[in-house]
């Protein structure tokens, strides 16, 4: 599949878009946002809200900085992962192998964008000696300046990541058969690690046994993912309401008390 050069502008104006929307606080810079306007314009949404969903479950862990540790940036599976996934389909490219493969792009980006937050480091003071002085064009600038790096930077990684599917595609048919196959398989296991990282920090040692039963409902049962999520509400409500009867049971107690003692 060829993209042309009206879609590459394109999905550069979106990337530009989602990749400085974080800056306003929305959450515009995630793989499923970014996979869905790519795969909008290159006419397969199916495959990437494929690549989407899949990109998201990994990023569940590993878009979160543990520390002073910087994540990768969405922008390689959401954006370079999905091209691949769309554009390469037809050469045998999975979902999976093509997560696996825009991972190094992902590390790049962030380096970028860690780059952006350096170069403009020094702009608030400079916007506060241009207000001092009354320079108010100048001041605007200045206070946007971080906002209009991200738009810059966003254009280019979107435009030159469609541009280049010649190169991608090259970089793709070098490995060999075998070593894809790993990263397929490498593909559908990051999905797994990344929310792996997430149920260390959030798992209470309560709550194992919902995570073994709903492993138990997906493998051995088949159920859906609907199906699943109805069960986890049902029990997410025996909960709420044991624990709202609890309290208010406790307060009935400290009330009898307060009765009891004349006070």
């Amino acid at each position: 599949m060829d993209i042309s050069m009206f879609q590459a502008l394109l999905i550069g104006v979106i990337t530009a878009i989602c990749f400085s929307g974080m800056l306003l606080g929305i959450y515009t810079n995630r793989v499923i946002v970014l996979s869905f306007f790519v795969g909008l314009v290159l006419g397969d949404v199916k495959t990437g809200l494929a690549m989407g969903a899949i990109g998201e479950l990994a990023f569940m862990g590993f878009g979160v900085g543990a520390g002073g540790t910087v994540p990768p940036n969405p922008m390689g599976p959401g954006v370079v992962g999905t091209i691949m996934a769309i554009t390469l389909k037809s050469s045998g490219m999975t979902v999976e192998t093509a997560l696996a493969l825009s991972y190094p792009f992902a590390v790049l980006f962030q380096l970028a964008t860690t780059a952006i937050y350096t170069v403009f480091s020094g702009t608030p003071a400079s916007a506060k000696k241009a207000l001092e002085q009354g320079k108010y064009v100048k001041f605007k600038l200045l206070t946007n300046s971080t906002f209009i790096g991200f738009l810059v930077v966003g254009f280019a990684v979107g435009f030159i990541s469609s541009v280049s599917m010649g190169a991608l595609e090259a970089f793709v048919e070098a490995f060999p058969v075998w070593l894809l196959d790993g990263l397929t398989v490498a593909g559908k296991l990051l999905p797994a690690i990344g929310f792996a990282m997430i149920m260390t920090v959030m798992a209470k040692k309560e709550h194992i046994p919902y995570v073994l039963l709903g492993y138990a409902l997906v493998a051995y049962l088949e159920l859906p993912v609907m199906g699943v999520a109805i069960i986890a509400a049902v029990f997410a409500l025996i909960v709420y309401f044991r624990a709202d009867q609890e309290s208010a049971t406790f307060r009935n107690d400290d009330e009898s008390e307060v009765t009891t003692d004349g006070i």
